[in-house]
């Protein structure tokens, strides 16, 4: 007999992505199997999410966010016997399932593998999806833990392979409970391990969401590329500075690019420049061609660390933003804000980025942000305005010297 239960987690509106609109909710999973007796024998407790990478009938290629469990089933999970071992099965959605497969050694058990099937012939959920049928990906775990201790791993843990990346937190696990009861002695995941020792920032004053924190000193620029086999393919300098609301705590973080990494690749209609640090698992920034002749900011994902431990995750795939011709530049020299959404913004600075037809390494000509035409904008209204005060002066002069002639003529 299964068990289950599926609530939604107070006060965890940042979730790994999100619509154009706001956060998606996000939802603790939690099941509890048990044994013909009605003994718990297997009791597991996460969050997870999906993106799904896949290509289009016209060689585009579109992300797909997997994180609606509200209609989950959990059919096919068991406790295990002599011919079967323990296994979580959750089916959701249009066509989803997911099945983590444990095993039994002597002192230990094992999450021994996970995987992941969607239908992509489904067109509400892949529209315009090049390949069909349902696809599968598998992960081989092979994570051992004690006997009678439960798995926890609070941290976010990813598993990327075949255009699916999969992420989970606030995950509690235990296979092969014995007696009935669920064991209080945990056993942590590495990155749980590190957090621990992590000393807190504790403000001044608690701030609320409309507290504005205090201003932080401006970012250093870094210079970012991406190669290919043609060489140099993508080039970006910037200053980063991120704006974060997580458990109505608002951040603000500067990003260091001498401890920076970055990676990223190019292709002929899109251009991904990934960004990750210590506490920063990815921040990426993805670039499209629009109408054949430009390019722009499509998409910003990003999944970081907090100093207390939690996981921010969120991402929008339908921005607008650095808009430039193809074979030019986009520049920036005043801060700008990039909008992921309600709880995460960036400031950028000195901003200057080439995502495609990179010559030699080099930057082509720029096409300058609106922020900087201002300031040619600027002195132009005022000397039309001083202008037109001149203008009606001289007309008030002429006008009172005729009137003044007209009045001696009388006589």
């Amino acid at each position: 007999m299964v068990c289950f239960r599926l609530s939604p987690v107070p006060g965890s509106g940042l979730v790994l992505l999100c619509l154009v609109l706001g956060a998606v909710s996000s939802y603790a999973l939690e099941l509890n199997v048990t044994d013909s007796e009605k003994a718990t024998c297997l009791y597991a407790k996460w969050q997870m999410n999906f993106t799904i990478h896949y290509e289009t009938t016209s060689k585009t290629f579109k992300t797909v966010t997997i994180s609606d469990f509200s209609t989950a089933t959990y059919n096919g999970s068991i406790c295990g016997d002599e011919q079967n071992n323990p296994k979580i099965v959750v089916q959701f959605g249009s066509g989803f399932s997911w099945t983590v497969n444990f095993t039994k050694e002597e002192s230990t058990y094992s999450i021994d593998g996970i995987s992941f099937s969607y239908n992509i012939s489904d067109n509400t959920t892949f529209p315009d999806a090049k390949d069909k049928g349902i696809l599968t990906v598998r992960d081989a775990v092979g994570f051992r833990i004690p006997l009678n201790n439960i798995f926890r791993c609070n941290s976010l843990s990813t598993l990327e392979k075949n255009g699916v990346v999969q992420y989970y937190w606030d995950v509690h696990v235990q296979a092969f409970v014995q007696n009935g009861t669920v064991s209080t002695k945990e056993f942590l995941c590495e990155k749980d391990k590190t957090v621990t020792t992590v000393v807190p920032f504790v403000p001044t004053t608690a701030p609320s969401p409309t507290v504005t924190p205090a201003p932080r000193e401006k970012p250093e620029v870094g210079s970012y590329s991406v190669n290919n086999s043609n060489g140099t393919c993508l080039l970006a300098t910037m200053g980063l500075q991120l704006n974060l609301t997580h458990d109505k705590v608002v951040s603000v973080i500067n990003i260091n690019p001498n401890t920076t990494d970055f990676t990223g690749s190019c292709q002929p209609q899109t251009a991904l420049l990934r960004l990750n640090g210590s506490n920063i698992k990815y921040l990426d920034f993805v670039f499209a061609v629009k109408n054949e002749n430009r390019f722009y900011l499509k998409e910003v994902n990003v999944s970081m660390y907090l100093v207390n431990g939690s996981a921010f995750s969120i991402a929008n795939n339908n921005l607008s933003y650095w808009d430039a011709p193809l074979g030019s530049s986009y520049m920036c020299n005043k801060e700008q804000t990039v909008s992921v959404s309600g709880a995460f913004q960036i400031n950028t600075f000195e901003l200057r980025v080439q995502p495609f037809n990179v010559m030699e390494g080099k930057y082509s000509t720029a096409q300058d942000c609106s922020a900087d035409d201002d300031n040619f904008l600027v002195p132009i209204a005022v000397g039309a305005a001083l202008a037109g005060v001149l203008i009606l002066v001289l007309l008030a002069y002429f006008i009172g010297l005729k009137r003044h002639h007209a009045g001696y003529e009388q006589f």
